[in-house]
């Protein structure tokens, strides 16, 4: 190879990575405005959040690692005190509160989205993966909130779960109508 190659190649890797960072850096500013906006059930002390949309279409734009990566800087800029989580709030007490399994449990939501969306685009097939990704991301909210408001697995479930059923499979068919399209214009723009 010659030094012109060499350095044609080094330039585009480092444009991709910039591209790269900079669209994980979106996504996780999406994440970072959508978790905050928040309501609290009165039956519940795990609040209803548009920072799970944000995470059902993470897998879409960047895919499983990328995004995976974007969901934990979300959670890092959380746990270091910026305003991110439900009701703005933030900090280690979040994460180690009642509702910190459901925000530790985003990492395996998109990671289990991600591996189902990147192998396919059938529509069932991703529908499945999400319904999959978020009865893990139940499993370790029910988990945590047992153990952190001692409360009894059904009484976790019946807080942190049934009455979120309906808005996540609302929030799963808006991700599967519009993350499609968000890639699309993105790899048109040459940006994933």
């Amino acid at each position: 190879m010659t030094e012109a190659t060499i350095t044609k190649k080094k330039e585009s890797t480092a444009k991709l990575n910039t591209k790269t960072i900079t669209v994980i850096g979106v996504m996780t500013a999406i994440i970072c405005i959508m978790g905050p906006m928040s309501l609290t059930l009165p039956v519940s002390p795990v609040p209803i959040s548009l920072g799970t949309l944000a995470i059902y279409f993470i897998p879409y734009v960047l895919g499983m690692k990328k995004g995976t990566i974007s969901c934990c800087v979300y959670l890092l800029i959380g746990l270091v005190g910026l305003p991110v989580f439900t009701g703005f709030s933030s900090g280690p007490a979040k994460l180690l509160g009642p509702t910190g399994g459901y925000l530790i449990g985003y990492i395996f939501m998109t990671l289990i989205c991600g591996v189902v969306i990147d192998r396919t685009n059938k529509v069932p097939v991703c529908f499945l993966g999400m319904v999959l990704a978020t009865a893990v991301l139940y499993l370790f909210g029910t988990v945590w909130l047992t153990y952190q408001a001692s409360m009894t697995f059904r009484e976790a479930l019946m807080a942190g779960v049934i009455p979120f059923i309906p808005g996540d499979l609302a929030k799963m068919v808006i991700a599967m109508l519009v993350g499609p399209q968000i890639k699309k214009r993105l790899k048109k723009a040459g940006l994933v």
